[in-house]
């Protein structure tokens, strides 16, 4: 007679402790990946460019942070 079990049900249900911290500090640093992509990006622009786009320089971290932490 064979049994088998089923293991990993359980643990997808209730994640351990080590398993959120690691989940939740792999979700912080692709938001803070995404944050400074925005701000290079946004910095890389020039002054005109940025005026054609309604922004102002020092709106660039502000509008970088939201972008990146919205789903906060």
């Amino acid at each position: 007679m064979a049994m088998m079990a089923d293991t990993r049900s359980a643990a997808i249900v209730n994640p351990g402790f080590f398993t959120r911290m690691v989940n939740r500090l792999e979700e912080r640093f692709t938001q803070y990946a995404a944050y400074r992509k925005c701000v290079a990006e946004l910095s890389a622009l020039s002054d005109r460019e940025l005026r054609d786009l309604g922004l102002h320089r020092s709106m660039i971290r502000s509008l970088a942070y939201e972008e990146a932490y919205r789903s906060m």
